[in-house]
This record gives structure tokens, C-alpha cells and sequence, in this order.
């Protein structure tokens, strides 16, 4: 790189951004219980995700083509699919990174989350 020139970073991708982002329209795993579940809303798909171990990020989730049965799988956290990841995090606006036996799996960005009753949980 030449020594006058200069390189653009999205702010998405500043470290310092990112910390200071308020990181209200979301939930953070280990502020659930065990056997919670949620309905997660991307653009393309409807996940059902049920914690089950939220200290570690341990969830049965299932939508998508890639989920079409209850799969247990590590759930990272959130991000801009490839920059920095708020670990165990699902918030409005960001990809989750769902960690499956075959590797990583970056959803579409989020749209809406819900929390659901214990009487509309899977069965």
C-alpha cells in the first residue's frame, strides 16, 4: 500500500462502534432459563429456538431448510455476518451464528424476536 493512501472501514467493522452500540432490541442467552424457547424471525425464515443450556450458548433449533427437525446446536451469538460477534446474543438487525457438527451457519438478519409461553412451547 502506498503511504499516502488510505483505507475506508465500514463503521460496522470499528471495534469502537460496536462496543458503543446500545444493544437494547435483543436478549443475551444467559438472561434465559433452560427450556425457554424462542421465535426468531429473519428475513427468509422462522427459527423456534429452545435454550438449553443458555451459559454455554446449548439450543435445539429448528426452521429453515437447514433446520427441518429439532437439531441441537451451539448458538455464538450475533453479528454482521463475518465481523464481530456479541457472543450468545440474538438482536434485531444482526445475523445469528449458529455453530452445527458441519460447521457454521450465518442466518439472514433478524427481524423479530419473541419470547414465547411455556403453553405454545414445542411438544
Amino acid at each position: 500500500m502506498r503511504s499516502d493512501a488510505t483505507a475506508v472501514i465500514p463503521a460496522t467493522c470499528n471495534l469502537e462502534t460496536w462496543s458503543t452500540l446500545p444493544w437494547s432490541d435483543g436478549l443475551q442467552l444467559t438472561a434465559l432459563h433452560p427450556l425457554e424457547t424462542l421465535e426468531v424471525r429473519t428475513k427468509n425464515t422462522v427459527y423456534e429456538i429452545t435454550v438449553m443450556d443458555p451459559r454455554c450458548g446449548d439450543v435445539l433449533v429448528r426452521g429453515g431448510s437447514f433446520f427441518p427437525v429439532y437439531t441441537r446446536v451451539r448458538l455464538a451469538g450475533a453479528s454482521l455476518a463475518g465481523s464481530f460477534l456479541k457472543l450468545l446474543g440474538i438482536y434485531v438487525g444482526f445475523s445469528m451464528e449458529i455453530h452445527t457438527e458441519d460447521g457454521p451457519i450465518v442466518t439472514t438478519r433478524v427481524r423479530e424476536i419473541a419470547v414465547l409461553k411455556p403453553s405454545a412451547a414445542p411438544s
